[in-house]
């Protein structure tokens, strides 16, 4: 149902923080995917990008289709991310570097995975040994310079009170070892850079109603070694709730319950990473089936994802552009451009998307737009069965489940032009997802079209260029499904506007490139055991 077009070339703009093996795998995939690609390592890790790109070389990639840069995040920096002849951008790093980056070129097709403020909930019902240890490592390794750092603790009613759990934190984490590398009893490092900004505020200063649990310590004349710190008294809405610090330093907020404890989670702009740590079935029922964040664990760490096993990327802020999770199944999608080809695996369509079907009979469509139509939703149907419906541990390990999920996710669909079949034929795809959607169109609809729109549930605006463009500038972050329009159009009425994802490919018949857009992926990680014996408390919650 649909053919990858290789694009040109692909820019990758890696962190230093995992600085071979996420430029690897963002690299390899540019490849595998087609495109050539420009590497340009962080620049407090030069050495780590080079010799990442030199061992490709070796493996036998031309070095005329992959070419390592260093530059300056100056004129030269600005100058490779903006250019025109670049086609994708992966870019791992803060959500305000991405923001720059459109800045640049409105139009850039940017595909990123930003910022995180991750928290673990624990609650009454937890194991406290396993929540401080696990709380800790979250917190601390790496110094916090992980974007999926546990910089928060959300403290479930008596969990916020009890002496057992703060002794037991303050012991492990004033038992951490800090040093140099060259130290080979260091349990914990050194910052990349002396504290400054916000992280330096963190560290140093207290909030309305906060504590030092345990005072952080500056350990060196440069500033770079901290011992770390935890504050108690974080209140809902303050600066170190909303704010990421990248750096060793935990918050602790206390919940009077555990839907409290949910909405203190869900409401920071990011949703990468995100824990919770009961014993409890019913609250792990009740988590799952609210929590806002593209990576979550249930009673073990939020950090380390595996490639395959636990692919990664966030929601919200913690995700730029129409992409995909990296390590999984869907990652390539969005760096390969689309055309459409006639769809052949197709499955029986459900009810909602019959309607659909015979609606669209009704209203008049020609006999070429009503085949497409068919094949298009038994794609969908087929996609649906095999991969998309249904949660899948593809890992199939007895310690841990780990599920991959497809969620449906809010989107606007813009029809700017072009047969109505097209329109029609996201609209399905849409409706199977169960996402909510909106449709504006830049010219009044048949009446006949217009009424099984209605049918449908699904509404729908007329909304000419003005009006499309006002509505862009106060729309809330989301998705757009572009049909017929133009990319550099859309970047423009929206002043590049790094929230919004588009998806402006030309509509294909194939299901599992066009459900893509109404879905969003979680992986969920669950401990299946306790002290090496399996547990029945992760059995069917997915």
């Amino acid at each position: 149902g649909a053919r990858a077009r290789p694009v040109r070339l692909t820019v990758v703009t890696p962190p230093w923080n995992f600085p071979v093996a996420i430029p690897t795998g963002s690299t390899a995939a540019a490849l595998a995917a087609g495109s050539a690609v420009i590497v340009k390592p962080a620049t407090q890790a030069r050495r780590c990008g080079s010799v990442m790109v030199d061992a490709l070389w070796r493996a036998g990639v031309p070095a005329d289709v992959l070419r390592l840069v260093h530059v300056d995040e100056g004129e030269l920096g600005r100058r490779l991310v903006s250019h025109p002849a670049v086609d994708r951008l992966v870019l791992t790093g803060a959500f305000e570097t991405a923001r720059l980056f459109r800045s640049l070129r409105p139009d850039l097709q940017l595909l990123a995975e930003t910022s995180g403020k991750n928290a673990i909930v624990i609650t009454p019902h937890a194991d406290l040994d396993l929540a401080v240890r696990d709380l800790v490592q979250s917190a601390f390794g790496h110094a916090g310079q992980k974007c999926s750092a546990a910089s928060l603790a959300i403290l479930v009613g008596s969990v916020a009170t009890s002496d057992r759990f703060r002794d037991q934190l303050v012991d492990a984490v004033t038992s951490l070892r800090v040093g140099l590398p060259s130290d080979p009893t260091a349990q914990m490092g050194p910052l990349i850079e002396p504290a400054a900004g916000k992280l330096a505020r963190a560290l140093t200063e207290l909030s309305p109603g906060e504590s030092w649990l345990v005072a952080p310590r500056r350990l060196d004349d440069a500033g770079r070694l901290w011992s770390p710190g935890v504050k108690a008294g974080v209140r809902r809405g303050s600066e170190f709730h909303l704010t990421e610090c990248f750096g060793p330093i935990l918050g602790l907020i206390a919940a009077r319950d555990l839907d409290e404890a949910i909405a203190i989670q869900n409401e920071v702009d990011y949703g990468l990473t995100a824990g919770l740590h009961s014993l409890e079935r019913a609250e792990l029922e009740r988590w799952l089936g609210a929590v806002q964040a593209g990576n979550v664990y249930v009673n073990r760490g939020i950090t380390g994802a595996i490639v395959r096993r636990q692919p990664f990327g966030g929601w919200k802020r913690s995700a730029v552009g129409a992409g995909a999770k990296a390590g999984g199944p869907s990652y390539l999608i969005g760096l390969c451009d689309w055309e459409t080809a006639t769809a052949t695996a197709l499955a029986p369509v459900g009810a909602a998307v019959r309607r659909l079907l015979d609606g669209a009979r009704r209203a008049g469509l020609d006999e070429a737009g009503l085949a497409l139509l068919e094949r298009a939703a038994g794609s969908d149907a087929a996609a649906w069965r095999d991969e998309l419906g249904t949660p899948r541990d593809v890992s199939g390990l007895l310690a841990e489940r780990n599920v991959l999920r497809h969620l449906p996710v809010p989107v606007c669909v813009r029809f700017e032009g072009g047969h109505l079949a097209l329109l029609l034929r996201v609209v399905a795809a849409g409706i199977l997802a169960g996402a909510p959607l909106r449709v504006s169109v830049a010219a009044p609809l048949p009446p006949a079209c217009a009424d099984l729109l209605g049918e449908l549930g699904v509404d729908h605006v007329v909304q000419d260029e003005a009006a499309w463009r006002r509505w862009l500038a106060g729309a809330p972050p989301g998705r757009v499904r572009l049909i017929g329009g133009d990319r550099r159009a859309f970047a423009a009425a929206s002043d590049g506007r790094v929230d919004l994802a588009l998806y402006a490919q030309p509509v294909v018949e194939a299901g599992r490139v066009e459900l893509m857009a109404f879905l969003r992926e979680q992986a969920v990680a669950v401990t299946a055991h306790r002290f090496g014996s399996p547990t029945a408390l992760s059995e069917g919650l997915l």
